[in-house]
């Protein structure tokens, strides 16, 4: 009963389909129709669209030319007068990084949607880390708790 009632909703369309279809018994008939109605691209359709695409790759390349240009030879955020010397998270989205602007060290905290100065302090050295390992292995075990 359920494959009748599937049948019902399906027959207009299926009835639709074979009354349009070409007569199977000349052949040529049938190739016509079915090259008159296959949807084409037309040739002209293709070739502006290639040239649409190389238009738009070389305004970008053209772009980055201009920037780079303007920039000095650097590239976008190259050696300015700010440099980054050190940063810590805090949490998941607060952190302290250290700016150098010419001879002054600037303690910056960020957080989403704001920056704040937290202390300004002269240029200095910083102390080389005697603990520092290169080695994954210990800092790993040194991490665990377990000593090497």
């Amino acid at each position: 009963m359920c494959s009748l009632t599937r049948f019902a909703a399906f027959a207009p369309a299926l009835c639709g389909v074979l009354l349009t279809r070409p007569a199977l018994a000349d052949p040529a008939t049938a190739a016509n129709a079915v090259a008159a109605a296959a949807p084409g691209v037309p040739t002209l359709a293709i070739v502006q669209t290639i040239l649409g695409l190389a238009v738009v790759i070389a305004l970008l390349f053209l772009v980055a030319y201009v920037l780079r240009r303007f920039n000095g030879g650097r590239g976008i955020g190259g050696n300015g007068p700010v440099r980054l010397v050190g940063g810590m998270m805090l949490g998941t989205r607060e952190r302290v990084v250290v700016l150098e602007v010419a001879d002054t060290w600037i303690v910056v905290g960020m957080a989403p949607g704001q920056m704040r100065t937290l202390h300004t302090l002269p240029r200095g050295e910083l102390p080389a880390d005697a603990n520092s390992s290169t080695d994954f292995a210990s800092r790993l075990a040194q991490m665990i708790g377990r000593k090497p």
